[in-house]
């Protein structure tokens, strides 16, 4: 797979060479440029400048507070950036917390989620056609506090400090089913980085061009980890327990949502269950929630019980709005409980901007 280099500074790193690392082969920088409401980093000006004046592909980011107002924090960052910002420039939300945890105090998961969601669109209003990705943890990923559909910058140092040549060679990393687009991979002497680009793909890509790896899908695969007990006379959105394959990010831990808009997919949900007796049904359709409301439904597939089991594929295609989630729900309309030995969900997703 190709690659290109990359590093990154804030104020603790003084002054760099910039000229001197496109000479050794950095391609990308981001600088920090602000956090929280009214913090600025007091070297981005110096910083950025001479990342653009050295021919890189510029970046900047914010130190996120998710505990503060979204759009106050976003309109710090582009306060600062704005002077520097053109065709090809990145932006990033450092979404991470202080050990301390002061700015997620009061948080809960889904709060920081919505939170990121809302800097993010901020920003992108602020500088249409610009890129906008989330640096951020395995544990932020596993807590589900990323959006879905945005380039990650992920840190993970496995071997402290590291030469590139050591990081390009390795395994790409995949904390909770995504891929992370750049892999800051060690933090010394300096934070370093590659990204999952050529430096032609790279820049192509800062600048707003669709290529190959925008098109590609993401793949989200989910099933039972138990038996799950489908009682009768109500719809009940399904929760799966086990996943397999979640490249989006959009399944809270042993939740029920499978997508999450504005995105489009394609896939199936296929479902074993006994205990349906021959001839009674059970309803399945797709529904959209708008947090915790339900919005609209899905044509109903109708399962109808076999002697000896039953079983059934549901195809599913569909595009979902921004704001809006998909569930899987089912409506047992036989005499008593039904159990579902097996509820496999596999769909290809297609994340729209």
């Amino acid at each position: 797979m190709a690659t290109c280099r990359g590093m990154d500074v804030s104020a603790y790193q003084g002054t760099q060479d910039w000229k001197a690392r496109r000479r050794e082969g950095v391609v990308f920088a981001f600088a920090k440029a602000s956090e929280g409401r009214r913090t600025r980093d007091g070297r981005f000006g110096h910083h950025i400048a001479g990342i653009i004046a050295a021919g890189l592909v510029p970046g900047a980011y914010h130190f996120a507070w998710p505990n503060q107002d979204a759009e106050a924090d976003a309109a710090n960052y582009v306060g600062a950036v704005r002077p520097h910002a053109r065709r090809g420039f990145t932006h990033w939300l450092d979404l991470e917390r202080y050990p301390d945890g002061r700015n997620y105090s009061g948080c809960g998961d889904a709060q920081i989620r919505a939170w990121a969601e809302a800097w993010i669109a901020a920003v992108r209003r602020a500088f249409p056609g610009q890129r906008v990705g989330v640096y951020t943890s395995a544990d932020d990923l596993a807590a589900g506090r990323v959006p879905g559909g945005v380039p990650l910058w992920y840190p993970a140092y496995p071997w402290g400090e590291a030469g590139y040549g050591r990081a390009e060679a390795a395994a790409r990393p995949r904390p909770s089913g995504r891929f992370p687009l750049v892999w800051q991979f060690t933090d010394r002497p300096v934070d370093r980085s590659i990204a999952y680009l050529s430096e032609a793909g790279l820049r192509a890509w800062a600048a707003g061009a669709t290529d190959e790896e925008d098109d590609m899908p993401q793949y989200v695969n989910m099933g039972l980890a138990r038996h799950y007990i489908l009682r009768a006379g109500a719809w009940d959105s399904l929760e799966f327990s086990r996943e397999w394959t979640d490249e989006t990010g959009d399944h809270p831990p042993g939740g029920s949502v499978f997508a999450r808009g504005a995105c489009r997919f394609t896939g199936s949900f296929g479902v074993a269950m006994t205990g349906l007796g021959v001839g009674e049904v059970v309803q399945v359709r797709m529904a959209e929630y708008e947090g915790d409301a339900h919005r609209l439904s899905h044509p109903v597939h109708e399962i109808v019980g076999t002697a000896g089991g039953t079983f059934a594929v549901v195809p599913l295609t569909k595009r979902l709005g921004a704001g809006r989630t998909m569930r899987m729900s089912l409506l047992n309309q036989g005499g008593g409980p039904v159990t579902l030995t097996s509820a496999v969900l596999t769909v290809l997703v297609w994340k729209e901007s």
